[in-house]
């Protein structure tokens, strides 16, 4: 399969800019029929941006698509459907409220004298779902199935017309092992008949079970394509995460500093886990510790961050706060409990675009306080110009819309809005994606300050060179469990790296003991 004639899809010199970002440049993209070919990257790399180039979402701004050799321009989803492609997503996008047989033949129904023959309708559904395995009562409602079979539903209707593409979009983030087994068989069965499909998963040991090659992109240009037999997961790692380039200033001296683990943490979870997120974690993180959360996007760190932030509800397990057990139904019941979160959506869960930065820095202490204790004007000034000034928020302006902000000062004034809550533990989900370096030099010094003063800090960032530098210890995780922890001070780069693509087991008591 090196012939570009013989290639299903060839992408070449993909570029596709929006405000301020250049989300593809120059990307080149193939795939063949009859192979599982998985797309690779962390957030931000430009996956999704080149999946909704070929499927008609996105316009490309130069470069051409080809379709079986024949250049295509796609205005339309509808103009990508019609070249054979189709894609099936992480949230299927059936219609729960129509049986399975009406949503395997939606738009194909079979007709009689302008009717719709619904017999004939069920009749063929039933066989598109026997051709993948799946023998269940067509007339049932699609609600009333488990996503698993809703997912294949939803590839059974993409075969029922002629398609030679099929991009599978995160398919198994919902589901379990016997349900991944499920939907692989039939992935299988479907490159047999010669399909192509394109795989996007986070799931490094789904993607070497299931692929057959691979496409790596990072912050929005092409790595490299391989065969996944020919490429270890080590550096199919080192690939998708770089290396850091050295423009930031080292911050070994917080890394280094030795952490009393002696007395109660500041936060202990026990057996914490979630339905379909997350498998059973402990973790403790002491007075003045950084602890950082390393794994590939899917691993499980944010789904951690979340229920010891009190965003998600755990399924089980138990979570102390100083010692005390602790139910942290909300972020709001979490802040009360000196627990601050900063989520990694900035734009989604952290900024409110339409109100100052003042406005945006305040909300955390009046969140704390309550309704009825509104904070004092001159209260509200002196708290503000404490953190423009200490974390050097540009420009310095108070009543500036934040919207209008670079993203790097978006982020330093969510930062402000915790620190003004005094909080005991501060959980930090990438709180540096996306900025300048200047920026982020500045909120990894701001950090790494604070802890040494003793504020507690979970910290989790897809750059695991950061990580190392100011965590002094690394909690490693892997889909969707923890596979170990490490102290940073025993281990580089290239040894993280390692233990996040080869696993290791749980570390044992006598390591934990090392590590204290």
């Amino acid at each position: 399969m090196t012939s570009e004639r013989s290639a299903v899809v060839a992408m070449r010199g993909i570029s596709i800019s929006f405000p301020g970002v250049k989300a593809l440049d120059g990307v080149d993209f193939t795939l063949y029929p009859g192979e599982v070919h998985s797309l690779m990257g962390e957030n931000g790399a430009g996956k999704s941006t080149l999946i909704k180039a070929l499927t008609g979402v996105y316009g490309i701004d130069s470069g051409s698509i080809r379709v079986q050799g024949e250049e295509r321009l796609f205005r339309s989803t509808a103009d990508a459907q019609a070249a054979g492609i189709a894609t099936v997503y992480q949230e299927v996008n059936l219609c729960q409220n129509l049986s399975v047989g009406e949503n395997v033949m939606l738009g194909n129904e079979i007709r009689r004298a302008g009717m719709v023959d619904w017999r004939a309708t069920h009749a063929a559904a039933a066989t598109a779902l026997a051709e993948l395995g799946v023998h269940i009562d067509t007339r049932s409602i699609l609600a009333s199935h488990s996503i698993a079979i809703q997912q294949l539903v939803a590839i059974s209707r993409a075969m029922v017309v002629d398609t030679t593409v099929l991009v599978l979009d995160e398919p198994t983030s919902s589901l379990d092992r016997g349900e991944v087994e499920q939907l692989f068989a039939v992935v299988r069965s479907l490159r047999d008949r010669g399909v192509a499909i394109l795989f996007v998963s986070h799931f490094l040991d789904q993607i070497y079970e299931i692929s057959d090659r691979l496409t790596v992109l990072r912050n929005g240009t092409l790595v490299g394509e391989y065969p996944i037999a020919e490429l270890s997961r080590e550096q199919l790692v080192a690939k998708m995460i770089g290396r850091e380039l050295g423009e930031l200033d080292a911050i070994s001296a917080s890394a280094e500093r030795p952490i009393d683990r002696s007395g109660t943490p500041v936060l202990k979870a026990v057996s914490l886990a979630r339905k379909n997120a997350l498998e059973p974690i402990d973790l403790e993180v002491f007075p003045g510790e950084i602890v950082g959360l390393a794994g590939l996007l899917g691993s499980g760190r944010t789904e951690l961050a979340r229920l010891i932030a009190g965003a998600d509800r755990a399924d089980q397990g138990q979570v102390e706060v100083g010692g005390s057990l602790s139910r942290l139904g909300s972020p709001r019941h979490a802040l009360d409990r000196g627990i601050a979160f900063s989520s990694e959506d900035r734009r989604a869960e952290g900024i409110v675009g339409d109100l100052t930065v003042a406005e945006n820095i305040i909300l955390g202490v009046q969140a704390r306080r309550g309704a009825l204790r509104k904070v004092g004007a001159a209260e509200i000034q002196a708290i503000v110009e404490e953190y423009i000034t200490a974390l050097g928020v540009r420009p310095a302006n108070p009543n500036a819309l934040i919207r209008n902000l670079s993203g790097g000062n978006q982020q330093k004034v969510l930062l402000a809005r915790w620190l003004a809550t005094a909080p005991e533990l501060l959980i930090l989900d990438e709180p540096t994606r996306g900025i300048d370096v200047g920026a982020k030099a500045d909120i990894q010094r701001k950090v790494a300050e604070l802890a040494e003063k003793g504020l507690s800090v979970v910290f989790i960032s897809s750059e695991l060179e950061e990580v190392l530098r100011i965590a002094q210890r690394v909690a490693v995780l892997r889909d969707r469990r923890k596979i170990g922890e490490l102290a940073t001070q025993d281990v580089d780069l290239d040894a993280l790296v390692t233990y996040i693509a080869e696993g290791q087991p749980e570390t044992t008591s006598s390591e934990r003991e090392k590590i204290a």
